[in-house]
């Protein structure tokens, strides 16, 4: 039994690898916005395309999101924090139960 919780517990450390690493490059995207990047840049090109996805969504429902600040970036890394902090934490105690 051992060997299945070794495996939910290294899931969940992958889990909490991939939202760190998605977490940074939310921030690297909302650095990059305080400038006039070149838009033909293959960095910012895969930045844009990358997190597009999920800082679109968050936009819509922002009630403030026409004030010249975009919140959304901070909001996408509030709920990956939340879901290291409650997921991740979760799922590694439930591979110490097995």
């Amino acid at each position: 039994m051992f060997v299945l919780s070794n495996f939910v517990v290294a899931l969940a450390r992958i889990v909490d690898l991939v939202l760190t690493l998605y977490m940074w490059v939310i921030i690297f995207r909302a650095v990059i916005s305080w400038v006039n990047p070149d838009p033909y840049n293959k960095i910012v090109i895969f930045l844009y395309r990358f997190t597009e996805p999920v800082l679109r969504p968050v936009r819509r429902i922002l009630p403030f999101r026409n004030m010249g600040i975009d919140f959304s970036p901070l909001l996408v890394i509030l709920v990956i924090i939340f879901l290291q902090y409650f997921l991740v934490e979760s799922i590694i105690q439930l591979a110490r139960r097995l």
